[in-house]
């Protein structure tokens, strides 16, 4: 068995983790992929020799350099499959009910920054999706549904744009702020929840540190449209509802550019 280290510089969230997986998907000679996002480096435990892996990597155009290969006798696994699948059905099913929650109540107390959290919630669940199929899914499915996912989210983020644009030049009405704190928070409990779940769990599986990864930011963008929240009542302005909505609806673009990376 040999252990092979790269450094992948250009690898700092869980899209990039995911591109890399499914690359070396159909290598019949990985036996396994240790990942730290932390410190951008990647260990392959395999057969033979390292080339096909690293033209594979260096596809990608990620920045990837060879740290070291070396020969190994200490290498074991682990089978938590049946812990991972449940802790990540639990958390797909907090975030995507809190998607429902803020998508509803930001129509009915008309804050963008609502809805585009809602959205952000919605690319959490993808994630989350995906690392389920992570665990012993087949790669076709795992392409098949990225590629749906994507552009669903993709066009909800360019109406979400068009909407935000609309409001901007229109006279639209100012947010129900009591609605977009109240609901912000109870997001962001979900998202502590969430958390709380993760590290609990301890996996130091690449899918599960990066959906930790996504959840951490989450609790950024739920504090964002707090503060929002707060601004509205004290301007008496719909602009900062307004401007939190279009940089979250810009994050969730950018997610959904990312996720339909993963079906090519």
């Amino acid at each position: 068995m040999k252990k092979t280290t790269f450094k992948i510089s250009k690898m700092d969230c869980p899209s990039e983790e995911q591109m890399i997986r499914m690359k070396l998907a159909d290598l019949t000679n990985i036996n396994s992929l240790d990942f730290d996002i932390a410190n951008r480096q990647l260990t392959v435990f395999h057969t033979d020799n390292h080339d096909q892996i690293f033209q594979r990597l260096d596809n990608l155009k990620f920045d990837t350099s060879l740290i070291e290969s070396v020969s190994t006798d200490n290498y074991s696994t682990t089978d938590n499959t049946d812990q991972e699948r449940k802790l990540l059905w639990q958390v797909l099913a907090i975030n995507f009910f809190f998607f429902a929650l803020e998508l509803t109540t930001g129509f009915i107390s008309n804050s963008m920054g609502l809805v585009a959290d809602s959205l952000d919630m919605l690319a959490d669940s993808i994630v989350y999706g995906l690392a389920l199929f992570a665990v012993g899914g087949t790669m076709t499915r795992k392409k098949n549904i990225a590629k749906s996912a994507g552009y669903f989210q993709l066009t909800l983020a360019v109406f979400g744009f068009i909407e935000v644009i609309r409001r901007f030049i229109g006279t639209g009405t100012i947010p129900a702020f009591q609605t977009m704190i109240i609901i912000s928070i109870l997001a962001l409990i979900g998202n502590g929840l969430c958390l709380y779940l993760l590290q609990k769990s301890k996996s130091k599986e690449a899918h599960m540190q990066a959906s930790m990864i996504f959840t951490s930011n989450d609790v950024i963008v739920n504090l964002g449209v707090i503060v929002a929240g707060g601004l509205v009542y004290l301007t008496n302005s719909k602009y900062p509802d307004l401007i939190v909505g279009t940089i979250v609806f810009f994050i969730v673009g950018q997610g959904a550019f990312k996720i339909l990376k993963l079906s090519k």
